[in-house]
């Protein structure tokens, strides 16, 4: 997953809260990446059943935990509050939900979650070809060597050995996450945690429609309570307090555990061993990104001097 919920704010925080911030976005990206052993718990054959139980837990868990931090009041302000911006928002993390869960059934687990590690890349390409956002020149080298590496984890779906609705499926999350973080980013003053609420609930109603039967066993549903709860509305509740207390560039480096533990997590559990292409192009994707993101972390903690990088002037 990817910043799609509340903005930084401006004024550093006291150094424990920074903490409290780091392992709050460590634990959201430690619920994030046990999505995908979440799933092969689970034994539903319809997909659509699957989106619709987890999206129904998530969004109940998304609004009781607004209900429990704003009131009914102030949830229902945010709801009323988040005007277009949100709802594209919405429209874009029911559309990377769905997408996620039904992909899993075509492609592995690691090839979901490698190909989303490169959204923060894609996010700054994204934004540059609709806003003219300015790109540094080591950000175009990192988007160069994500793409690289996600065209090697493709590639075998050109030669018959992966699904290409698989790997498209994967690519579409990546690209919805991306524009998410881009709508978030340039309305940074909308919250946007009743936004990925309303995704849910969005999802869950498609799903209705276009699943075959929504009765499950006491089995699945278990796991589908963690699929909603655990993976997805706890690990966005956890990412939204914590990643108001800490940079941007940490918030981007902890979100990266979340493509790295996953796969790790079916490995050990479920054996589902990634193939030799998607290793070698997710190595080229993480490490794009990790390289990319401590350049920016160390932009960031670079002393400042007033006058010279923006730090007004004492006269």
């Amino acid at each position: 997953m990817t910043d799609i919920s509340s903005p930084q704010i401006a004024v550093s925080p006291p150094r424990n809260e920074e903490r409290i911030g780091f392992l709050l976005v460590f634990l959201s990206a430690l619920m994030w990446s046990l999505g995908g052993t979440i799933a092969r718990f689970i034994d539903a054959g319809d997909s659509w059943t699957v989106v619709f139980w987890r999206s129904v837990w998530a969004a109940a868990f998304l609004l009781c935990f607004m209900v429990w931090r704003d009131g009914w009041r102030g949830t229902l302000k945010l709801f009323r509050g988040m005007g277009l911006a949100g709802l594209a928002v919405a429209f874009c993390f029911a559309t990377a939900s769905t997408s996620f869960v039904v992909a899993l059934a075509y492609t592995t687990v690691a090839n979901i979650l490698l190909m989303q590690a490169g959204v923060p890349l894609l996010a700054a390409l994204f934004a540059w070809a609709l806003f003219r956002e300015r790109v540094a020149v080591a950000t175009w080298l990192a988007i160069a060597a994500v793409i690289a590496g996600v065209a090697i984890m493709v590639s075998e779906s050109l030669d018959g050995a992966a699904s290409p609705i698989g790997d498209g499926l994967a690519l579409l999350i990546a690209v919805m996450f991306s524009i998410a973080t881009v709508i978030t980013r340039r309305f940074a003053h909308v919250r946007m945690t009743p936004a990925t609420c309303l995704g849910t609930m969005l999802a869950a109603a498609f799903a209705a429609s276009q699943a075959s039967a929504l009765g499950v066993s006491s089995h699945d549903m278990g796991f589908l309570f963690a699929f909603g709860v655990v993976n997805l509305g706890l690990g966005l509740a956890f990412f939204a307090t914590g990643a108001r207390l800490v940079p941007a560039a940490v918030a981007a480096l902890l979100g990266t555990f979340e493509p790295i533990l996953g796969p790790i997590w079916v490995w050990l559990i479920h054996s589902e061993v990634p193939s030799a292409r998607t290793i070698v192009g997710g190595a080229v994707v993480i490490t794009a990104l990790l390289v990319h993101i401590g350049l920016e972390f160390k932009r960031q903690t670079r002393p400042q001097r007033a006058g010279v990088t923006g730090v007004p002037s004492p006269n």
